[in-house]
């Protein structure tokens, strides 16, 4: 049996709150704690890590986090360059369109989603995702905003689009500089969506698409993603959630040559899910098991902490601006 003393332990340090505490000293005392306050913050070090490397940092957003208020931070991150490269699903692309266009999703009260007469928010032209609801007239806003956007792209553009040009079209013709959409347009960042038909925006596509060409390369996506990838000279992932964009980010590590010294996959990773592996779900997979499939380094940084992304993703980010800030 191997002595306890030849292993590397660490001990326990109960976590003080202090006065007028801020947010990155609360995560340096989570710190030296475990569990998922020692995952919390080691997700903090590993970001913070990256961001010190010449690292190509790529995000999955999957969920609605748009609706749930996570808007602001995801354009933010992409405007100050915390990430790279966007990766997330149709969903919040549409709900992100909808807050650019001057519609907005609101709460419902507190409990109220417990209770709440989903066919009278029917009949009172109300969409509920979970304790959200968004008005009805705001989808119709929606489609007459993609149909303006799709009668400007050129019908005889050869190959026709793929979705990345698709989604920077988009970006394009909005405004609101807290928009997702339009932050990566002015900052560069390319924004992939492998499932965008599964999404108003790919239902209203097809709509258009019956009357008017509209061509889209659902796969021309793939050789860029993966160009990013194999050009980068350190690779880091920040999956939010998990589903089609945790796998569309690590897929890309598949067939990619190993780098420098035989290295193959991401070199940082932090994954915030509320799943568990049990069950063989994506979402809940470990990046351990991503390791098996070479997604992930041998020797990657990496980090799974089990919880909502609107709480942790809110922390983890102020926490990390904090410390980048006291180091300029």
């Amino acid at each position: 049996m191997v002595s306890l003393k030849k292993t590397r332990l660490k001990e326990v340090k109960a976590v003080k709150i202090g006065k007028n505490m801020s947010v990155n000293e609360l995560i340096s005392g989570l710190g030296d704690c475990a569990f998922g306050a020692g995952r919390l913050a080691t997700a903090v070090e590993i970001y913070e890590a990256m961001l010190e490397e010449e690292t190509t940092k790529f995000i999955g957003i999957s969920g609605a986090l748009v609706p749930a208020g996570m808007r602001n931070i995801i354009a933010q991150m992409i405007r100050e360059r915390y990430v790279d490269v966007v990766v997330t699903t149709g969903a919040n692309l549409v709900h992100d369109i909808i807050e650019a266009l001057g519609d907005h999703h609101y709460k419902i009260g507190e409990g109220a989603n417990k209770s709440i007469d989903d066919v009278f928010l029917r009949e009172q032209g109300m969409e509920r995702i979970y304790d959200v609801v968004v008005p009805e007239e705001a989808f119709a806003r929606l489609e007459a905003f993609l149909r303006g956007v799709f009668e400007k792209l050129d019908p005889k553009k050869d190959k026709g689009y793929c979705i990345r040009e698709l989604t920077k079209a988009i970006g394009e013709n909005l405004s609101d500089r807290d928009s997702i959409l339009r932050s990566a347009v002015d900052s560069e960042v390319p924004i992939f969506c492998p499932a965008i038909a599964d999404s108003m925006i790919g239902l209203h596509a097809w709509i258009y698409k019956q009357t008017s060409p509209l061509k889209v390369d659902a796969f021309d996506d793939m050789k860029e993603l993966i160009e990013i990838f194999c050009q980068a000279p350190c690779t880091g992932a920040i999956i939010l959630g998990g589903g089609v964009p945790k796998n569309f980010i690590f897929q890309t590590a598949l067939i990619a040559p190993p780098r420098e010294q035989g290295q193959e996959g991401f070199d940082y990773a932090i994954q915030i899910t509320t799943d568990t592996p049990e069950n063989g779900g994506l979402s809940g997979a470990t990046l351990e098991e991503a390791k098996s499939w070479g997604k992930i380094g041998a020797k990657a940084k990496a980090v799974t902490v089990y919880c909502d992304a609107t709480i942790a993703l809110p922390v983890i980010m102020a926490a990390v601006r904090a410390r980048r800030d006291n180091e300029t």
